[in-house]
């Protein structure tokens, strides 16, 4: 089944809600895609009648089972891109995303395939997130946040909780990113702030705030 670029982003904005919820709200979704909430009851209605959602007026949404499917495949080319973009053409972490927006909507899934085998079958993207294989499956890590991390502990960044640019543009500006590994040295009472000590023995503090969308596990 062929869907609309509009079509996919509605699929995708579907699943990654339904990540924190089972059943997803027109106004949670006009809000993750910044559009009116007619424009979006109309497009669920399109996705119903494509048996890609259950949907009924006043009580969310949900992706079917198939729907699951095709949500899959747009985060899999998504995450294979950013991985691309990175790693082969030297792209910063924190520019890769709008990119990969507009390559995710790619239909060849001979194309995505070969680019999976070209980059080696990657778990993860640059931002440490798990990238779907062709059958959708997701690879589990063990991680934690950085905040719940005692002192002196050695641990390595595996995954960021958001990618919005201001968040990676600062880590990128503290010198943080996947595969740092660091000790956190002091939390300060103040206002709960880190200190952490890196592999090359740099200093740097971090906020509470940025602790908690740092997720790490034990070296």
């Amino acid at each position: 089944m062929i869907f609309t670029v509009a079509e996919e982003n509605y699929i995708k904005a579907v699943y990654h809600l339904q990540q924190e919820q089972e059943t997803v709200s027109t106004n949670a979704l006009s809000a993750e895609l910044q559009t009116r909430p007619a424009s979006v009851t109309d497009m669920l209605k399109k996705l119903k009648s494509k048996r890609i959602i259950s949907y009924e007026p006043y009580h969310g949404v949900k992706l079917s089972n198939e729907g699951r499917k095709v949500a899959l495949g747009i985060v899999r080319k998504h995450r294979l891109w950013e991985y691309f973009l990175v790693d082969k053409l030297q792209f910063g972490w924190d520019e890769v995303h709008e990119v990969a927006e507009e390559l995710e909507h790619i239909s060849s899934t001979k194309l995505v395939d070969k680019l999976d085998a070209f980059l080696g079958y990657p778990k993860f993207d640059p931002h440490g997130d798990p990238i779907p294989d062709s059958k959708g499956r997701l690879a589990a890590q063990q991680q934690e946040p950085l905040a719940a991390i005692p002192l002196n502990k050695t641990v390595e960044i595996t995954a960021v909780g958001s990618q919005s640019s201001e968040l990676l543009e600062l880590l990128k500006h503290k010198g943080l990113q996947m595969g740092t590994r660091l000790e956190v040295k002091k939390i300060f009472d103040f206002d709960g702030s880190l200190e952490l000590k890196s592999k090359n023995q740099q200093i740097v503090t971090i906020s509470r705030d940025l602790a908690s969308v740092l997720f790490v596990k034990p070296v």
